[in-house]
């Protein structure tokens, strides 16, 4: 009974926990800090919110398939795409020469305390989220290739 009772809380909390993107200040690659409801708070825009980490292929992978459609997407819909580093203290130094590397359009942020990570009851990574106007519209949890299909799919129902 005690397995039942500490599964349906956890799946409560997550649940909660994932419903709105959290009021919380992350930084960006300069080190500046930035408020996620007052920056990613446009009416009716699509953010699209993928976690990662530079030890992690399959988010390597996934960041690299959003790239590649990413203007095309932004054509069609009112969208943006963030990239949020789960990396701690002692991988975040290899954030910035893998991202010069890589040429991505869209903005990254750093997630080193794991707090944004928390938040949204995050285990594992690779990690999508989709927020309209401040809510929670669309968990993705993995990735595996033609999965940017699938959230396509799912972008153009918004």
């Amino acid at each position: 009974m005690k397995f039942y009772s500490l599964f349906f809380l956890l799946f409560i909390n997550s649940v909660v926990a994932q419903s709105k993107l959290p009021n919380l200040s992350i930084s960006k690659l300069n080190n500046e800090k930035i408020n996620l409801n007052e920056t990613y708070n446009e009416t009716d825009k699509i953010y699209v919110f993928s976690f990662w980490a530079t030890w992690c292929a399959p988010c390597i992978e996934e960041l690299n398939a959003l790239n590649e459609v990413y203007d095309a997407w932004k054509k069609e819909l009112s969208l943006e795409i963030i990239a949020v580093s789960t990396d701690d203290s002692r991988t975040q130094k290899r954030v910035k020469p893998l991202l010069n590397g890589k040429g991505w359009s869209f903005d990254v942020l750093l997630d080193t305390n794991q707090d944004l990570k928390r938040a949204l009851g995050i285990i594992n990574i690779p990690y999508t989220i989709v927020v309209k106007n401040g809510e929670i519209v669309h968990i993705q949890n993995g990735f595996t290739p033609g999965a940017e299909d699938e959230l396509h799919t799912k972008l153009l129902e918004l």
